[in-house]
């Protein structure tokens, strides 16, 4: 009985793994095609085909009792499913520890592992990604704001002051941005001129092509300008919302469905993010910018939406105690004050100085009006005189 118990389980693990390829092999030759074309459509279209394969599991995992959800982990890899150790992330924060003689700069030395590079290399295909320095920028300092003001729900939050600052947001995520920012810079000025491997006379050159075929096809800089008008701030607001909630899901999902940090699931969903992001911000950029030829959002940048979302209902369902711990008091008045603040320029950038810039305008305009006419009047041209024979007129007819 329990052979045949296991005979049906590997069974179905083999159907449900042929049917995921049956349909990524049709997405990748039947899919529409996206806005990048290297370094070939069909990669672009298999990961288009994997977000529809990743949704419909979340949905899956979704409609599970908690129990059973994170029961089912264990048919991905049976050392899922047990409950986490609890850790202490925080700890000792002195940068110089007197008390450890052998090494008193200890803490620095725990905090650089792995994910230092991870970090890194993160927000270094993130600025990729957004194209925008102040956009990352803005990002990375306001998912450090989050760590604090949550810290109180997940304890991998609660970090030092200089681990949050000088290795998060200026080491690993600056050096990122930097470095980020550089290649963009590098892809702007690139000659985009390309030529036939087969044409090309020189090993060397056939090499390099090879290598190219990397790169973009074309650059395209992304121009967000925000505060241009009110469509592509609240358009703005709304990607950094989106991509900071996915940030958060990541840490959240590890939390509620048992999985240790270093699993490997936890980094194939940092890869998935990577590729599809990316062509989720070309698309949503094009229908921001050329809403005329581009009269719907692209397929991928809903998908991403949608499996941001799905990621967030799985963690409110599964862990809503820990979701619903109420913030510190003065953590609650901190973010009142920004929104306050948000909203304040909101209304002052597109509403309230608009209609002062239009009165001032029509103000401008009537004075101007008003002193051309007192100068006509003043300087004898046709008006003028056409008045002073009027004038001699009536002075004529009171004679008469």
């Amino acid at each position: 009985m329990k052979q045949y118990k296991q005979f049906v389980l590997f069974s179905t693990y083999r159907g449900i793994v042929a049917s995921i390829l049956v349909f990524l092999c049709f997405g990748v030759t039947q899919a529409k095609d996206g806005p990048f074309s290297r370094p070939h459509p069909a990669y672009w279209r298999f990961w288009l085909c994997v977000s529809v394969v990743y949704e419909l599991f979340l949905i899956f995992i979704l409609f599970q009792t908690v129990q059973d959800g994170r029961q089912f982990m264990k048919y991905i890899d049976p050392h899922l499913g047990v409950p986490l150790p609890e850790r202490d992330y925080g700890g000792n924060c002195l940068i110089y520890d007197p008390g450890n003689e052998t090494d008193p700069f200890h803490n620095i030395w725990d905090k650089l592992d792995g994910f230092v590079p991870a970090h890194f290399f993160g927000w270094y295909l993130k600025t990729l990604m957004i194209r925008d320095w102040w956009m990352c920028m803005i990002i990375s300092v306001m998912f450090e704001f989050l760590e604090y003001s949550l810290e109180h729900q997940l304890p991998n939050f609660s970090e030092c002051w200089w681990d949050h600052w000088i290795m998060d947001v200026i080491l690993c995520n600056g050096l990122g941005i930097y470095c980020g920012m550089k290649t963009l810079s590098w892809l702007s000025l690139k000659t985009y001129k390309w030529q036939g491997l087969w044409n090309i006379p020189t090993y060397k050159g056939k090499m390099k092509r090879i290598v190219f075929q990397f790169t973009p096809y074309s650059w395209v800089k992304f121009e967000w300008k925000p505060a241009s008008s009110l469509r592509r701030w609240l358009a703005v607001c709304g990607i950094i919302f989106v991509f900071l909630l996915a940030e958060l899901n990541t840490f959240y999902l590890k939390f509620v469905l048992w999985m240790p940090p270093e699993h490997y699931l936890v980094l194939l969903r940092l890869v998935f993010f990577v590729n599809v992001g990316g062509v989720a911000m070309r698309e949503i950029y094009d229908f921001m910018d050329d809403p005329k030829f581009h009269k719907k959002l692209g397929q991928q940048a809903w998908l991403v939406a949608a499996i941001t979302a799905t990621e967030f209902l799985i963690v409110v369902k599964y862990d809503p105690y820990t979701l619903t711990l109420s913030l510190p008091f003065y953590i609650t008045q901190c973010w009142i004050l920004g929104i306050i603040l948000v909203l304040t320029w909101t209304a002052w950038r597109f509403f309230i100085r608009d209609i002062t810039l239009r009165y001032k305008e029509i103000r401008r305009q009537k004075q101007e009006h008003k002193y051309e006419k007192d100068k006509c009047l003043s300087n004898g041209d046709g008006h003028s005189s056409m008045l002073e024979e009027q004038n001699g007129n009536k002075l004529k007819e009171r004679k008469l």
